[in-house]
């Protein structure tokens, strides 16, 4: 049985949230996401300033209230922003006050100790979901307060665990009661019955989106999804100095020597405008890289994972009747 409250579920047409990728998801991906009734949410620090990050909540809000005004029977699912909690990120108090000013359904915490946030968002009524990539740090997180784990297994894009999805989920359900989101190479329809099947409350979905109208990514970046595959990632911890997949060829493109790639002295998640320069060309993808076959709206993606779930739903019952 879901452990998701009814009204956020009735608010959703997938169990998706379309994860929040570091310079490629924008406010537009965000709106349309929920639109299309599967949660949108995206990074503070995409927002280069606080005064841009404002002005970002402020539209998201408002054009979501719009829709909602205008067509009370629409499906318009709740949408969230991701806090890096980590000490290294110099932005976390000024980030955190637009939090308790804006008020976003869902918070995404990464990288810390969530506590705090909690409290915070569930002073408003918000919920609070936690990234994980391991049983120890699985259990810390879950005596926090916070409302949902986000499992990070083998094959996510970006900052990616090692866990198989199946073990990894089996485990932390026995100490586990709350939401629990599963995350790592789910691409298609078929891979969130999947999920569901497994236990899973949500899945988290990012590489599907990078290719979408709505994203951030650069031209550039889009084409080498297209024409990617699963061969085509390197897992490494020479970028941030936490293991992440990237693309190849993006790493080959930004003159690293991929034979000799050593890991960062130290874990730097503070944001520059230098470093987003740096970053630019640097692009992650997870394992469903494979999936991305051209460039597509958020909704016809949406539309296309709504059909294959629908057919994998139909296939689960004609299997279940043999």
């Amino acid at each position: 049985m879901s452990k998701l409250p009814e009204t956020m579920s009735n608010q959703l047409t997938l169990p998706v949230i379309n994860a929040p990728m570091f310079l490629v998801s924008s406010p537009d991906m965000v709106i349309e996401s929920c639109k299309n009734g599967i949660m949108g949410t995206f990074p503070l620090l995409n927002a280069r300033t606080t005064e841009l990050l404002e002005n970002w909540m402020i539209r998201i809000t408002e054009e979501l209230e719009t829709i909602k005004r205008e067509d009370p029977t629409a499906k318009i699912a709740p949408w969230g922003v991701n806090l890096i909690v980590h000490r290294t990120n110099k932005r976390f108090q000024e980030d955190l006050e637009l939090i308790k000013k804006y008020k976003p359904p869902i918070v995404i915490t990464s990288l810390g100790n969530p506590t705090d946030v909690a409290t915070i968002v569930h002073s408003y009524g918000g919920f609070v979901f936690s990234d994980v990539i391991s049983l120890d740090h699985a259990r810390k997180a879950a005596k926090t307060g916070i409302d949902g784990l986000i499992l990070v297994c083998s094959g996510a894009g970006g900052h990616g665990g090692t866990l198989n999805p199946f073990a990894f989920l089996r485990a932390v359900k026995e100490f586990w009661d709350g939401i629990t989101i599963l995350a790592g190479a789910i691409s298609t329809g078929e891979d969130i019955l999947a999920a569901k099947i497994l236990g899973a409350d949500l899945v988290y979905m990012g590489t599907r989106f990078i290719a979408t109208e709505e994203s951030s990514a650069s031209e550039d970046y889009r084409q080498m999804m297209i024409e990617s595959t699963l061969e085509d990632l390197i897992y490494t911890d020479a970028i941030s100095g936490i293991n992440g997949n990237y693309l190849l060829p993006s790493l080959q493109k930004a003159g690293f020597d991929l034979e000799n790639l050593k890991k960062k002295d130290a874990v730097d998640l503070s944001f520059s405008e230098s470093k987003a320069k740096a970053w630019k060309d640097i692009w992650s993808a997870g394992q469903g890289v494979g999936s991305v076959k051209k460039v597509s709206t958020v909704e016809e993606v949406v539309e296309e994972l709504k059909l294959e779930y629908t057919q994998a739903m139909k296939l689960k019952d004609s299997l279940m009747i043999i």
